[in-house]
């Protein structure tokens, strides 16, 4: 197969020739060869993408460098303020730059009084399993942005957005921050993977009620 021409628009193009676009056709072989899917690549540094899936380095540094411009626009680029009031749009907000995350990772939306997205933060990383939050970290840059409300956030590396006992005490007590600053804490969402048994690939502590203390 041939690079991508003029005489294809390149808007209609399969994920193995915008590859090969960017590093060529042999080494975007391999890479989707090696890899089931795209997310994990951002996973590997150069010399370790480079070794699981044979090609240069360079060539691993290009595809490495490709995946991560794409989640920085997926960040960057609201210029507007987007509605952030229901699950799965805050879902939809985070979900691309969640995927390539292989530890648990927090992260926090700030919101003004029409529930509006002022800013978004990432507030830590964690391991596969385990993530740690304390109160100030939430609240600090809420008050700094004067945010009205929040939604707080993470993913679960192994797929399965079910909340731990540990989510929900983490929720609860940030709640209870929220109340006496006077800042709403709205929901937390968490974020894992579909499957063909788990359609919706995110859960929300709210509509599974644990926000009712």
């Amino acid at each position: 197969m041939k690079n991508l021409t003029l005489s294809k628009s390149i808007e209609t193009a399969t994920t193995q020739e915008l590859l090969a676009e960017i590093i060529g056709q042999n080494s975007a072989s391999k890479i989707l060869a090696t890899f089931d899917s795209l997310s994990f690549i951002a996973r590997f540094g150069d010399n370790e993408l480079s070794r699981l899936a044979g090609v240069s380095t360079k060539r691993a540094r290009q595809v490495r460098a490709a995946m991560l411009l794409a989640k920085k626009l997926t960040v960057d680029a609201p210029a507007s303020k987007p509605m952030l009031d229901t699950p799965e749009l805050v879902a939809d907000a985070l979900r691309e730059e969640c995927r390539s995350y292989g530890v648990e990772t927090f992260h926090l939306l700030l919101l003004d009084t029409r529930r509006r997205l002022i800013r978004h933060v990432k507030i830590s990383d964690g391991t596969l399993d385990t993530l740690l939050v304390h109160p100030r970290e939430i609240f600090k840059p809420a008050i700094l942005w004067s945010a009205s409300a929040l939604i707080l956030a993470h993913n679960h590396p192994s797929g399965d957005p079910t909340p731990s006992d540990a989510d929900v005490k983490v929720t609860r007590d940030l709640i209870r921050a929220g109340q006496l600053l006077k800042i709403d804490v709205l929901d937390h969402v968490i974020l894992g993977q579909r499957t063909t048994e788990r359609p919706k690939d995110f859960s929300s502590l709210r509509e599974l009620g644990f926000f009712y203390l």
